[in-house]
């Protein structure tokens, strides 16, 4: 039997572990608390058959964790889940979960349907809904071995919204046609940032040592060869637990890991904060 850490009577401790079923990434993020099996059951099983599987294949992201890692505000996604532009397709009912290839979906409509200028200073008005839906669709359509644990994919989008992919011999389209030159193109996997001053991570390598897998822990960030998830880490920092202190529950971590935990988490926060208002 595994084992976490626990909170008992207000101090961290190891508590057993039963095997529980795949939660949605950030869990601890949003409830500040690891999630019964009970809970997960009556959150994200019911009435969704099935559910479990698309989560472990794609990753499954409550809205905070959405808003934060894409880098669209929160107030976005929940606007263009109802208007029924980007519906988060692992669970659209009372517990919104927006999947991995979700969040670059999030990125495209953001950047689509702005007006921006490209590397070669040139203009690009923003682009029509209807090319807009035709990039998200392909998106879906990609399927989920794309996203498997071990590949890294290199997505890409261009101002019609049409779709690329890296391959060994470069940039190309969907149907294998050559793209020249990446000016007009944006990554989105790569650092991601708005008007509103958030900045969306990196979705493979947040960090050096970090790693977003969606078949792994949900797609939870985490750091890299294990499972320990970077909300976990940054949590204990939180409850005021030093550098050694979480050395001594996690002895295989090391310094520069745990600190890039905490950084990415720090950046995740500022993710949330309404720019706007502050």
């Amino acid at each position: 039997m595994d084992s976490f850490i626990g909170l008992e009577a207000g101090k961290f401790r190891v508590l057993p572990q039963e095997p529980l079923a795949p939660s949605p990434a950030g869990s601890c993020f949003a409830r500040g608390r690891r999630p019964t099996a009970a809970l997960a059951q009556k959150e994200i099983l019911t009435p969704f058959r099935g559910i479990l599987t698309r989560m472990d294949l794609t990753g499954a992201y409550i809205a905070e964790r959405a808003a934060a890692l894409s880098g669209v505000p929160k107030s976005t996604l929940h606007w263009w889940a109802r208007h029924e532009i980007l519906v988060p397709s692992v669970s659209a009912e009372r517990v919104k979960l927006w999947s991995y290839p979700d969040l670059m979906g999030l990125r495209v409509i953001y950047w689509l349907r702005q007006r921006k200028t490209i590397k070669l200073g040139m203009d690009i008005p923003g682009t029509s809904m209807p090319a807009v839906r035709q990039a998200l669709g392909t998106l879906r359509d990609l399927g989920a071995p794309i996203w498997k644990a071990g590949s890294e994919p290199a997505l890409f989008v261009d101002g019609a919204g049409k779709i690329y992919l890296k391959r060994p011999e470069g940039v190309r389209d969907l149907d294998g046609q050559l793209q020249l030159g990446d000016e007009a193109l944006l990554d989105l996997v790569a650092p991601f940032a708005t008007r509103e001053g958030t900045r969306g991570p990196d979705l493979v390598r947040p960090r050096p040592e970090l790693r977003i897998l969606p078949g792994k822990l949900g797609g939870s960030p985490h750091v890299v060869g294990t499972r320990n998830e970077t909300c976990a880490v940054a949590a204990l920092a939180k409850e005021d637990f030093s550098t050694d202190g979480i050395l001594s529950l996690y002895p295989y971590l090391t310094r520069e890991q745990i600190d890039q935990a905490i950084d990415l988490e720090r950046q995740l926060d500022e993710n949330l904060i309404d720019k706007a208002a502050a």
